[in-house]
């Protein structure tokens, strides 16, 4: 990925910053927006959110995509080792996400790498205990991830000092001793996406690692949009097919300039399939989500709201398709984009209770909707 060093996209200075955002915000030496006072004392500094201001990447090429899952062996012997007797998996529900303590994901072979893109492939979800991804050097992560596919650079969040490709969840303790911060103009901060849509090649197999979080709360809801597809009618899911949907990452873009941040690459829009194949298990999906689909190819607007609108009550009101994963100190939970939805939940409050997680993003193929259905 080259880069460009440009005057600015847009104009940011001390002014950028007021009220809460004056107290966590400023500038260093260089130039670059970085986190101050009680906010940047944490245990990994390096891991620390800092936004360059006249920073520019260029637009993200196609690639070629292999699913790493295609290679792998079913039975696990790789990833689920029964040499390792503190070794539990646990389903947290029969068809959904799954629990795993005493596999180590740093210790994973090649082809346990392989495993686990399958593995995740077929349960969405796995929430995997007390590792130490944490404790790796920035470059060893994303020589790890990138087995996955090729590391994604977020145009907006905050990164690690030199690492663009590392995305950042940083909820600072400033801010989270504000208690209205998420509700001041709503009253729920659930907000149910798949990562970056928008891009041309979105992607697979995701990885969030927390580095610290509040004693509760915080958790990260997900719902199984593969069961959500598997249970429509037949006529409603052949009447599904053949749409494509515009994804847009304008205003997420908006968003950032807005809150003084930075945009370091154009936004985008990309049209995909309404449902989409998994290369991997062949199953079909719904490939909606409220945050960054738009529109349905070829309706009228009253005619897209009705039917994304419906889908997106399906995803987020179905409690039976849904999992909850909990953060504990060490925990890593790996998804599957493709075929699941989610969002965080700020449920939580108080001075000294920040929550601060790295995601690896490996963007997968673009996505298709495979073989039509036969009547």
């Amino acid at each position: 990925m080259s880069t460009t060093r440009v005057q600015s996209i847009q104009a940011i200075d001390a002014s950028s910053f007021h009220g809460d955002k004056a107290k966590i915000y400023g500038f260093d030496a260089k130039g670059l927006i970085v986190l101050k006072g009680e906010d940047s004392d944490s245990d990994y500094p390096h891991f620390l959110p800092v936004w360059d201001p006249n920073e520019h990447y260029d637009p993200l090429t196609e690639f070629e995509f292999t699913d790493p899952g295609l290679r792998a062996d079913p039975a696990f012997p790789n990833l689920l080792s029964q040499s390792n007797a503190e070794f539990t998996v646990k389903n947290l529900t029969p068809k959904f996400g799954t629990e795993v303590r005493g596999i180590q994901l740093s210790e994973l072979s090649p082809e346990g790498k392989d495993e686990l893109a399958l593995f995740v492939a077929q349960r969405g979800v796995a929430v995997f205990r007390e590792q130490n991804l944490r404790d790796k050097p920035i470059d060893w992560l994303l020589e790890y991830s990138s087995h996955f596919g090729r590391n994604h650079i977020h145009p907006t969040s905050g990164a690690p000092r030199g690492h663009p490709e590392v995305h950042l969840v940083y909820r600072s303790k400033t801010e989270a001793a504000s208690e209205n911060i998420f509700f001041k103009d709503h009253v729920s901060s659930v907000a149910w996406h798949s990562d970056v849509t928008y891009e041309k090649q979105p992607p697979g197999t995701t990885f969030l690692a927390i580095l610290d979080g509040p004693e509760s709360g915080g958790d990260t809801i997900f719902a199984d949009t593969q069961e959500a597809y598997n249970r429509l009618s037949e006529p409603f899911r052949q009447r599904l097919h053949g749409l494509s949907v515009l994804h847009s990452g304008l205003a997420q873009a908006d968003a950032a300039k807005n809150a003084g941040g930075v945009v370091r690459r154009e936004p985008v829009e990309n049209f995909h399939p309404l449902i989409r194949e998994h290369p991997v298990t062949k199953e079909k999906a719904l490939y909606v989500n409220q945050q960054f689909s738009r529109y349905i190819k070829g309706l009228k607007r009253e005619e897209s709201d009705a039917i994304l609108n419906f889908l997106y009550d399906v995803l987020a009101k179905s409690a039976d398709l849904q999992v909850r994963a909990s953060w504990e100190p060490g925990t890593v939970v790996v998804w599957d984009n493709r075929r699941s939805v989610h969002s965080a939940l700020v449920d939580w409050s108080g001075a000294g209770s920040s929550r601060h997680a790295f995601r690896l993003t490996p963007q997968a193929e673009r996505p298709n909707e495979g073989e039509p259905l036969t009547q």
